[in-house]
């Protein structure tokens, strides 16, 4: 298994009872899941475990054959490899299209980073926008910088929040097109939460449903049928 995350536990302070209990989910390499939940069901915690914003009471997290977490170990954020889109894209406002990509990009040398950045404009088809500003681009570009700055250091582990919810319903289905097409193409392992099964089933391989930290159904999502006309 590409990621192994074994009886997560985890309690916000104060709080009366644990938000995330006996969490458990492994995934192939390239795999794309949809952690399914409703507003405090606990799934933005479970990114925050994985990502290391947040220590675990108790449990195991390995990423491509490196722990991350267990009861005697702990890798920061900076040094666990793992790539973030968030709900808001967190771009940094002062920065152009290609600076925002460059942030992420160490142990290279200018040649190669230019060269990295390339790539990843092409990739999200925004080659002629590498000189704009976010407040330049519309959401659906803005959320493609995003995910082009997450993947620019080729990440083990992509993790995205709530990545629709601020686009209108018709830039939201072309943008889901867009970035499964670009998950599997660069085959990134990837986690997302959402609270909208349209958008799971659209683009995840597995669901997994989660109510008030525990998991309740993990299921895999059929493949839409394809109908030959006679």
């Amino acid at each position: 298994m590409f990621v192994q995350i074994e009886d997560l536990v985890y309690q916000y302070r104060n709080a009366s009872e644990p938000a995330i209990k006996n969490f458990s989910l492994q995934l192939n390499e390239g795999e794309i899941i949809a952690i399914l939940g409703e507003s405090g069901s606990g799934k933005s915690t479970i990114l925050r475990l994985l990502a290391g914003l947040e220590t675990p009471k108790s449990g195991m997290i390995i990423i491509n054959g490196q722990k991350m977490v267990d009861d005697h170990t702990f890798i920061p954020p900076e040094k666990r490899g793992i790539g973030m889109v968030f709900q808001d894209y967190a771009l940094f406002p002062h920065m152009t299209v290609e600076n925002n990509i460059k942030f992420g990009l160490r142990h290279m040398t200018s040649k190669q980073k230019q060269k990295r950045i390339e790539e990843m404009l092409e990739l999200v088809n925004l080659l002629d926008y590498k000189k704009r500003y976010p407040y330049e681009l519309s959401g659906g570009q803005q959320q493609r910088v995003a995910l082009a700055r997450a993947l620019a250091p080729a990440p083990s582990l992509l993790l995205f929040d709530e990545p629709f919810s601020n686009l209108d319903a018709s830039l939201q289905m072309k943008i889901r097109d867009e970035l499964k097409q670009i998950l599997k193409q660069t085959k990134s392992t990837s986690i997302f939460v959402t609270h909208d099964q349209v958008d799971a089933a659209a683009l995840a391989d597995r669901t997994v449903l989660i109510e008030k930290g525990v998991v309740k159904n993990i299921s895999k999502v059929e493949p839409p049928k394809s109908y030959s006309l006679i």
